[in-house]
């Protein structure tokens, strides 16, 4: 098969490694897929590292037309059978130009729990013959609360890679993140946007040192509100006990010396960066929203606290810090839990399955007609 996905964003969040694992791993398997994004994306780089192919387009608005013709030439001129849309402005004239050239399948992954307007302002969303969701909680959003057909929206949840199930414990890498060795090693990885937030976690950092002095919060990511967090750890009095890293390739090496996970987001599809820590055997402290209940089971393999509860946050940290029975009780629990449900196999398996009956149901369709 050959594949084209489509991406406007120019972060390099879970939705970006997303579409990268799975070009990569079906180029493996013998297909061909690429990536059409902006010039300044960060996917841009990532895929050329891993021998991806990329094309770039301006992707200005909804209504691009020189991005539609452009895609349209493209779309044609490489013979796709399928082309796979992500974001909001890449799925608009992305899907158009994929109905324009007449690409016998068009697909779209919705990686973020929130819902989609379904009427004819937005007739975009009427058009793909499939919507992949990234967690059951989200396909059931599309569909009860959207209007999508049931038997159009399939969950195919994000896998997890080999990488981080093969993470041996190293805890003289503190040393490299300016951490002592005798630190407590909290983790929070994840992009600086509102929707995930870094303040809820800042905000019981205090009541966490002061029951565990020797706590450390290792805040692994960047983003918009990267320069606005620091500024409010140092209006709490808490920038000591917290290490603001920037962007960091290699998650699995942070797993491999950390004391614990936590997400203390206000909405989450199945988040990547959780799933990895579990696979990594670090124990997991996270809000209860959007698909993270899918994938945590609250006291069997982790911790579920409230959104914007920052003193239940704090509890879920202290409890898992002072008993190590517990924590290793959730990360064998959690690792098995990933390895059965949501391997990087699975994810490809799942998708190379979908693609090919798409396309094997229109060529039917077609072959009828």
């Amino acid at each position: 098969m050959r594949i084209l996905h489509t991406e406007w964003s120019d972060a390099l969040g879970g939705q970006e490694k997303r579409i990268l694992a799975e070009c990569s791993g079906l180029i493996e398997r013998g297909h061909y897929a690429a990536i059409a994004c902006r010039e300044i994306a960060r996917i841009k780089v990532e895929a050329h590292k891993q021998g991806i192919d990329v094309f770039t387009f301006p992707f200005k608005s909804t209504s691009d037309i020189g991005t539609i013709e452009g895609l349209v030439r493209h779309i044609r001129g490489n013979a796709y059978d399928i082309v796979n849309t992500h974001s909001g402005k890449d799925s608009w004239v992305g899907g158009i130009a994929a109905k324009l050239a007449r690409v016998p399948v068009l697909v779209r992954t919705r990686h973020l729990n929130i819902p989609l307007r379904r009427n004819i302002f937005n007739f975009i969303h009427y058009l793909p013959d499939m919507y992949i969701s990234c967690g059951e909680n989200m396909r059931n959003t599309l569909v009860s609360k959207c209007g999508f057909p049931a038997d159009k929206v399939v969950n195919i949840s994000t896998g997890v890679s080999d990488d981080f199930f093969n993470v041996k414990r190293n805890p003289t890498l503190k040393k490299k993140y300016g951490l002592e060795a005798d630190a407590l090693v909290i983790a929070k990885v994840g992009i600086f946007r509102r929707v995930k937030a870094h303040q809820v976690t800042l905000k019981c950092v205090r009541r966490v040192v002061d029951e565990l002095p020797n706590a450390r919060f290792l805040f692994v990511g960047d983003g918009p509100d990267r320069e606005e967090m620091e500024g409010l750890a140092r209006k709490l009095g808490v920038a000591e006990y917290v290490i603001f890293t920037g962007f960091i390739n290699d998650i699995a090496e942070v797993y491999s010396f950390s004391d614990l996970s936590i997400l203390s987001s206000l909405s989450e599809g199945i988040p990547q960066s959780i799933m990895q820590a579990m696979a990594a055997g670090v124990p997991v402290v996270a809000t209860r929203v959007g698909g993270i209940p899918e994938i945590i089971s609250h006291m069997e393999t982790g911790i579920l606290v409230e959104p914007l509860d920052h003193e239940a946050l704090a509890e879920g940290i202290i409890k898992i810090l002072r008993n190590s029975d517990l924590a290793a009780s959730f990360s064998e629990k959690a690792k098995e839990f990933v390895l059965k449900h949501h391997s990087m196999r699975i994810m490809l398996d799942k998708t190379e399955s979908l693609y090919r009956s798409l396309l094997e149901k229109k060529r039917n369709e077609n072959s009828s007609n």
